[in-house]
């Protein structure tokens, strides 16, 4: 089974990744942390204003086989999560990377984003 890694991402070594837009940033898990995870049933996502700081919890997220903690790769404000998780968490399954985003937030620290792993690094810890 192929783990995808993006290349015009960034990665945490807790399996998230981020996709920076001017000074937002998009967040969900790898396609290797959702293999990991197998089927997830349930996403408990933060709610829209709240400030997290880099490495906080972000999220919850249930498989069939554990709970898992999602952290914040960087500081900020979230500004969007993923509704559509809440009556469809596979989605985070079948497209980690597109569909199965968890949240949007405001970055506060532009440089905690350099700190975070290329694609070519990710892949030598998975």
């Amino acid at each position: 089974m192929s783990n995808e890694v993006r290349d015009n991402l960034k990665y945490t070594e807790t399996h998230e990744w981020l996709k920076l837009k001017d000074n937002k940033a998009v967040v969900g898990i790898t396609d290797h942390a959702q293999s990991e995870l197998t089927d997830i049933v349930f996403v408990e996502l933060p709610q829209v204003g709240k400030k997290v700081k880099k490495g906080d919890e972000l999220c919850v997220i249930e498989s069939v086989k554990s709970v898992s903690e999602i952290y914040a790769p960087v500081s900020g404000k979230i500004t969007k999560v993923n509704d559509q998780l809440d009556d469809a968490p596979e989605t985070v399954n079948s497209s980690p990377y597109d569909e199965g985003w968890l949240v949007e937030l405001e970055v506060e620290n532009k440089s905690e984003i350099d700190k975070l792993l290329d694609a070519k690094s990710y892949k030598k810890i998975i």
